[in-house]
């Protein structure tokens, strides 16, 4: 007989990778995430409290019972800004490589462009610029062309980093009793929105504790499907106390996790450890390969064992 063919487990993380939501323009992602908690909320274990609206901007926040831990998923995406004629401006930090696939909206179409790195003489940079068959606005934003692959171990597309953030927060939802989930934005281009977020978290629920859910990268540390990394340091250092915690928990659990030492990189957990509130944090995260790029590729054990780790550290912590 034959097997009956089924969805996708990630037929979620799909759909967010596809949505427009670079720095400063995350509408089209809050107005997803908002929708999908509108629709799944009540097959949840425990209901939230959900903060959204003119209040916080863009972002969304959803409060279970009497939270602890606070777990932080940015939305917002790398890509360009049209600046005047073909002219564009990086969002955060895209890799650059010449003639790769984006796309833009003019006059409520989507329409495909390709990146050109115009050079010096010399070789080095000159500027960056699109070339369409359109001709974009001034302040229009291009983003990567999304081009999903999947295969039974590796899901890959343009913004892994951090749709798949948002996706794991959005899968411990389903079960959560005590925590808040936070989306937040702007991450990828200085940050801003955690900086109040946190304070209306500290100040209302009393949290200072916040678990980064962000995508970290593969190194000569860090290897595929040997589980989450828990970032010991990147750019940033966090309290040692707070992190041995957490790696003691996951020990003591069996855990599956990796963990990493990087001397640059951030997230917003850089907004927590320089907030007014006593703030503890760790960076927990599935690592990729081509970082920044439309081909972010992550192990799909790494994904699920993310998910797991984060389930147990809510309730331990």
């Amino acid at each position: 007989m034959k097997k009956m063919k089924t969805k996708s487990d990630y037929e979620l993380l799909k759909s967010m990778c596809a949505i427009h939501a670079p720095s400063g323009n995350e509408v089209a992602m809050k107005d997803f995430v908002l929708d999908y908690i509108k629709t799944h909320v009540k097959s949840w274990k425990h209901q939230p409290k959900i903060y959204a609206g003119k209040d916080f901007q863009d972002n969304i926040i959803l409060v279970f019972g009497k939270p602890r831990t606070a777990v932080f998923a940015h939305m917002d995406s790398i890509g360009f800004t049209v600046r005047y004629g073909n002219q564009l401006v990086k969002i955060g930090g895209p890799v650059l490589k010449e003639g790769t696939k984006l796309i833009g909206l003019k006059d409520e179409k989507w329409h495909d462009a390709s990146l050109h790195i115009a050079l010096n003489k010399d070789k080095s940079l000159k500027g960056l610029e699109y070339v369409s068959d359109v001709l974009f606005d001034t302040g229009t934003e291009l983003t990567y062309k999304p081009n999903w692959r999947e295969d039974k171990d590796f899901v890959q597309c343009c913004y892994m980093d951090n749709r798949l953030g948002v996706y794991n927060a959005l899968r411990l939802a389903e079960t959560m009793k005590d925590g808040a989930l936070v989306f937040s934005t702007w991450e990828e281009h200085g940050g801003g929105s955690v900086a109040y977020l946190q304070k209306f978290l500290a100040e209302k629920y009393g949290i200072r504790q916040g678990l980064i859910s962000d995508i970290s990268w593969i190194s000569d540390g860090v290897h595929f499907g040997k589980g989450p990394v828990i970032s010991m340091r990147d750019s940033l250092i966090p309290r040692k106390s707070f992190i041995r915690r957490i790696i003691d928990i996951a020990k003591k659990h069996a855990c599956a996790y990796q963990l990493e030492v990087e001397g640059s990189g951030g997230s917003d957990a850089k907004e927590l450890q320089m907030a007014a509130f006593p703030w503890d944090w760790c960076f927990i995260g599935a690592a990729e390969e081509n970082v920044h790029t439309p081909d972010e590729k992550v192990h799909k054990k790494d994904i699920e064992n993310m998910i797991a780790l984060y389930k147990v550290l809510l309730k331990a912590l």
